[in-house]
């Protein structure tokens, strides 16, 4: 039986179908690999892999407080964002939650977990998906928990400051915490300018998630962690689980990754040159593209891509299990100049 997975990144079976690795545009992470600087701090961990990790990952969340700029007390790590969403729906068990739509499906699924009721806010494609200006609006009192993303996953879209603003107020004043997905902002052009890590002490209600998966290259070491300066919450996260949640090698890759800044301006400065490129030959193939800020682009085909494009060695990611799109919806990484020509003549081969 062949079992389909929901996300993108699904190299194993392309393996086990080709029996040879694949070009993957289909998970959006840095195409620079992971930093010599974290396999030489996973090789240098593994002798101590013998001992039982710290679970309250204090090394490591004492060099995210100073990476951050908040206390460690307001830290908490988890095996990648995906653990930490699920613990907060485990955690929080709200009643009712609002949504994005799209967004990213790990929400709704951790939500429908603990038999929470999701209210869907559309994003609408004649508005480039944008959030409305409405959105603070439907944070109504039984509204339990507010999930978001900035920027959004597929879209890449950005919400203005000040929407994000009093989307934070109404949340405060209608009693739910608000979960703001930072995961990808570390790849915007200008990441200080779409976080509201400043707030974190005037919002208990605030909880931000970030991961290394993205930025670093991480994916398979399984890192993330939250942000909040509600004590409480965190320790009902804490409770939400099993305690060693982060093993000692994902503790000591974290630390070092820390240290990657010359790593981190080179991804960076790859996406800003790179995304632009990519999004202006995509709309040369006729390809309605939505101008995304990340790291990864939205674009819609009327003719099927993904079978065709793996076929030629290529992963799109179909954006058919996104609510509020369908099966002529895919979303691309965006790579280095080499791999992103390949897809782009891929591309061509499969429209013409």
């Amino acid at each position: 039986m062949t079992t389909r997975l929901t996300h993108g990144g699904d190299w194993a079976g392309f393996e086990t179908e080709y029996g040879r690795p694949p070009l993957d545009f289909s998970a959006n992470i840095s195409p620079l690999g992971v930093p010599a600087g974290v396999q030489a701090a996973i090789r240098a961990a593994a002798p101590e892999a013998d001992r039982y990790p710290d679970p309250l990952c204090r090394g490591l969340r004492e060099k995210l407080g100073e990476h951050e700029g908040v206390p460690a007390d307001w830290i908490f790590c988890g095996d990648g964002a995906a653990d930490l969403i699920f613990r907060a729906a485990l955690a929080l068990r709200p009643r009712r939650a609002l949504v994005t739509a799209p967004a990213f499906a790990e929400y709704e699924t951790a939500l429908s977990m603990v038999g929470c009721e999701t209210v869907h806010c559309a994003l609408r494609e004649e508005d480039g998906f944008r959030l409305p200006e409405s959105f603070p609006d439907e944070i109504t009192p039984g509204i339990d928990m507010v999930f978001l993303c900035e920027p959004n996953n597929p879209t890449g879209v950005t919400t203005p400051r000040p929407l994000l603003e009093r989307v934070l107020e109404q949340c405060r004043e209608a009693g739910a915490v608000l979960v703001l997905d930072e995961c990808f902002g570390d790849l915007l052009d200008e990441p200080e300018a779409h976080t509201l890590r400043g707030r974190l002490g005037e919002y208990p209600n605030l909880l931000i998630l970030r991961a290394f998966t993205k930025l670093y290259a991480m994916a398979g070491v399984r890192l993330g962690y939250v942000l909040c300066s509600d004590g409480r919450l965190l320790a009902s996260l804490r409770a939400a689980g099993q305690p060693w949640n982060v093993s000692s090698l994902a503790q000591a890759a974290g630390a070092a990754a820390l240290d990657e800044t010359e790593y981190v301006t080179a991804v960076r400065a790859l996406v800003r040159r790179e995304r632009p490129w990519l999004m202006e030959q995509l709309k040369a193939l006729g390809l309605r593209v939505i101008p995304g800020e990340a790291n990864y682009l939205l674009f819609r085909s009327a003719k099927p891509l993904c079978a065709p494009m793996r076929q030629r060695g290529i992963l799109l990611r179909s954006c058919a299990n996104y609510i509020g799109l369908d099966d002529t919806w895919y979303r691309t990484a965006v790579r280095g100049r080499e791999d992103n020509a390949r897809l782009i003549a891929a591309l061509k081969e499969v429209l013409a």
